[in-house]
């Protein structure tokens, strides 16, 4: 027997036992063994390629065609085996999974509106129907805007009150209020009278604890006009507390300081936890709280292009998260950040 012929037997007995061997494979992973061992580089049929050197040369294309005849064989046996195990796997998995269609359909899930949002949409809202309109002004801003212009020269003792976050480049910051909004809402308004609402996240340079944090939404109201009185500026903040606490609540201006407001106040209103008594969440004091408030300063009104002399307003500072924490009795600031879906979901 001549060393093609007998290559020739070594490759149908190879095929053979391949095919035979096919039979046995139950599954996936059984299949992916079987391939190595007849199809990868160190299969039977692969060593018959490196040993064409040992034929004559005459003889080499036959023995060379037999063998790739026999690996398209085994290719064509795999892949044949490997659809029907899919077949298979997939009637399993359908008459495993079947569906009844006469069951009633599952709810869809509906995702909620973060506390702070669904208060600043409140807010929005029971401005708009005063009048006010919506005002946006940028997070990071200049010294000139966040401060000087707001009644606040350099080293002026009132910066103490807001710890900021500096930047690298010299005089920009991230805002420690939406104060500076005044200047650019009057800036670009004036001599037009305004009435706005400012909203957006300030930033401030402090300890986190369960009742302050180093960003927070913050609301500012402004109008000015000729002739708007202290009256006409207390009577929207207690309209707005009425209708954000109800027709019932009660409230009181206390004096208070800021460089920008003359004169300055702070709003509160009566505890709705226990009804002015005193209790844990008012300190026993019987009053929240809720914005600090004045009619504007008369530099701040000149510096956003009005007279002082024509031209009078009121601004106002409030916290949608601290009123959220009021009408919900939450105990913890840092709740609104950490994205607690416990929390979340009870809004």
């Amino acid at each position: 027997m001549t060393e093609a012929q007998g290559l020739l037997q070594e490759l149908q007995q190879i095929q053979n036992t391949a095919l035979e061997t096919l039979k046995a494979v139950q599954d996936e992973t059984g299949l992916q063994a079987w391939r190595s061992a007849n199809l990868g580089r160190n299969a039977p049929v692969m060593r018959i390629f490196s040993r064409l050197g040992e034929v004559p040369k005459e003889e080499r294309p036959l023995v060379g065609q037999q063998a790739n005849q026999v690996k398209q064989a085994i290719e064509t046996a795999y892949n044949e085996y490997e659809t029907r195990l899919h077949e298979a796997a997939l009637q399993n998995s359908l008459a495993r999974d079947r569906i009844d269609v006469t069951l009633p359909g599952r709810q869809p899930y509906h995702g909620r509106l973060h506390p702070s949002t669904q208060t600043l949409r409140r807010i929005y809202h029971i401005f708009a129907e005063m009048g006010f309109q919506i005002y946006l002004s940028s997070d990071v801003e200049t010294d000139e805007y966040n401060f000087e212009l707001l009644n606040m020269p350099a080293h002026h003792p009132a910066r103490d009150m807001w710890d900021t976050f500096h930047t690298t480049r010299e005089g920009v910051l991230l805002r420690t209020h939406t104060s500076p909004g005044q200047i650019r809402v009057m800036r670009e308004y004036a001599p037009d009278p305004i009435r706005v609402i400012l909203p957006g996240m300030c930033y401030r340079y402090e300890q986190i604890s369960a009742r302050s944090e180093i960003q927070f939404n913050q609301v500012e109201v402004l109008a000015v006009g000729r002739g708007i009185t202290f009256s006409e500026f207390k009577g929207t903040l207690i309209d707005f507390a009425r209708r954000m606490y109800g027709e019932n609540v009660r409230t009181r201006l206390r004096p208070s300081y800021f460089p920008f407001t003359e004169p300055s106040a702070e709003m509160d209103i009566e505890c709705f936890v226990c009804g002015g008594k005193g209790c844990n969440i008012c300190k026993g004091s019987g009053w929240l709280e809720i914005m600090g408030c004045g009619m504007v300063h008369p530099v701040v009104l000149q510096n956003g292009g009005y007279d002082p002399a024509e031209f009078t307003g009121f601004a106002a500072g409030m916290g949608p998260e601290r009123i959220t924490i009021l009408r919900h009795r939450i105990e913890d600031i840092r709740h609104f950040w950490a994205n607690d879906i416990r929390f979340l979901e009870q809004f």
